[in-house]
């Protein structure tokens, strides 16, 4: 390995703590002094973070002087490198410290010295040159071929394992499918993605979450067997199409003779589907636990080519942790959390109007606010409920568990999926009228809260 080929990240042996480093500062007066060093931490291809725990002469002269060299050995051949660092800074919180401060102290209770070695910061210095120090023994260095591969992971791994922490200290399931997607986006460019969860009742998607749509897409449905989506859903397997804006322009030609030929009623209607109306490339992939389909996770991108195998597998992933975290939400009890987890009370929403109308559809539990589609089936039961008991009996606070036991509602006694319900209907008033909203007060509570008048009115079936 020469000088030119020296990077960070192929020292990682020299980062493992198998053999001590040695630290050499100077004082302002040019005074040297040099320390052992328990560990060099590797924290990016720039840089490396000391343990700060005692190093008073270390660190006074670091303070007079930001410059240090550290010499690191590689255990496998002993071979020596020498790093020209500068500090940077020193962090007290944080992943890092958080990380090294507990293997010192699983180092520390080991020994029986958790008293005596306590990080007190993680220095960060950032890495100026790397020197292969020949000649340090005379032990031949293995060839390249010879060594073990990198332990550094790949980023697409690395990020995998972030996103898993992250969905694992989500508190709900609104919070975990906002999560996923914001995800899939910010790791892994997935901009455009959206969730649509089964309504086993009813053979149905509903779009419960998306991300990147200049028109919030919630509340879309999409039946079973029906387009890329419906068919996933149904086949509970994954699929990718590439070139599918190339191919829905050559099936509705073929589509348009057909019906030239022989008339507009000889064919099934097109299904609008949610999304981007000119998508390339498109991912469906299913939530599946134990044989059963949950849901279905979408990206979708207007570049062909962009979404590939690599891309299916992250989403795979992704998805099984989604399927997981929605089965424990079903069976979770009565008391289980509404809307989301308790949160700070956000500020009341000033509405330019006086009033909302709402009006329920009793033929099909639909409801329109001031003339305009809100939302149907047993959301819009649960919300035209919530609001008749508003206006009958001047409640503002509402629970799981009622709500859950009221059987006009008519929930499944098997898998309610009742928080999911709840989410869309949240989001729905979120869009067509954020002066009404859903607010959680607590585990299995939540409020109706309202800027301005309600007016209510139903149509017979």
């Amino acid at each position: 390995m020469g000088t030119a080929a020296l990077a960070l990240k192929d020292l990682w042996p020299c980062f493992e703590g198998i053999i001590p480093a040695t630290i050499a500062t100077c004082a302002k007066d040019g005074t040297p002094n040099i320390s052992y060093v328990s560990q060099v931490h590797y924290v990016d291809p720039e840089h490396v973070a000391i343990s700060f725990q005692f190093f008073n002469k270390t660190r006074k002269n670091i303070a007079e002087h930001p410059f240090a060299s550290v010499m690191v050995l590689d255990p496998r051949a002993m071979q020596a490198y020498r790093l020209s660092l500068t500090y940077e800074r020193s962090e007290s919180s944080g992943p890092l410290f958080q990380a090294m401060s507990l293997q010192l102290q699983a180092i520390a209770s080991h020994a029986g010295m958790s008293d005596v070695f306590r990080l007190r910061a993680a220095d960060i210095y950032a890495v100026r040159h790397i020197e292969r120090v020949d000649g340090f023994t005379s032990w031949p260095v293995p060839a390249h071929d010879e060594r073990p591969p990198s332990l550094f992971i790949d980023p697409n791994l690395h990020a995998l394992r972030v996103v898993a922490e992250q969905l694992n200290r989500a508190e709900c399931l609104g919070e975990l499918l906002e999560t996923a997607l914001r995800c899939l986006d910010e790791f892994f460019g997935l901009h455009h993605t959206m969730l649509l969860l089964v309504d086993e009742k009813r053979r149905t998607l509903q779009t419960i979450a998306s991300r990147g749509y200049d028109e919030n897409g919630v509340g879309s449905e999409v039946g079973f067997g029906e387009g890329l989506i419906g068919m996933v859903a149904a086949a509970k397997l994954p699929l990718r199409l590439s070139g599918l804006d190339h191919t829905l322009r050559y099936a509705r030609a073929v589509r348009d003779r057909a019906q030239a030929l022989s008339g507009p009623e000889s064919l099934c209607r097109e299904i609008p589907l949610p999304g981007l109306s000119n998508a390339s490339t498109q991912i469906a992939v299913p939530l599946i636990i134990r044989h059963r389909c949950l849901g279905v996770l979408v990206a979708e991108s207007l570049e062909p080519l962009t979404l590939l195998i690599r891309e299916e597998a992250v989403m795979a992933i992704v998805a099984g942790h989604l399927a997981a975290g929605i089965e424990q939400s079903a069976q979770e009890a009565d008391d289980s959390v509404a809307v989301e987890a308790p949160a700070a009370a956000a500020p009341p929403v000033h509405s330019p109007l006086s009033h909302r109308s709402f009006c329920f559809y009793q033929a099909d539990d639909c409801i329109f606010v001031d003339g305009e589609y809100l939302i149907k089936n047993v959301p819009g039961r649960i919300l035209w409920r919530i609001l008749k008991q508003h206006q009958d009996e001047h409640r503002v606070e509402f629970t799981n568990r009622e709500l859950r036991m009221d059987s006009w509602l008519g929930l499944p006694e098997w898998k309610d999926n009742f928080e999911t319900r709840l989410i869309l209907l949240r989001k729905r008033l979120e869009q067509k009228c954020p002066d009404v909203r859903l607010v959680p007060r607590g585990r299995g509570r939540f409020a109706l809260e309202t800027s301005v008048k309600i007016i209510l009115s139903e149509k017979p079936a």
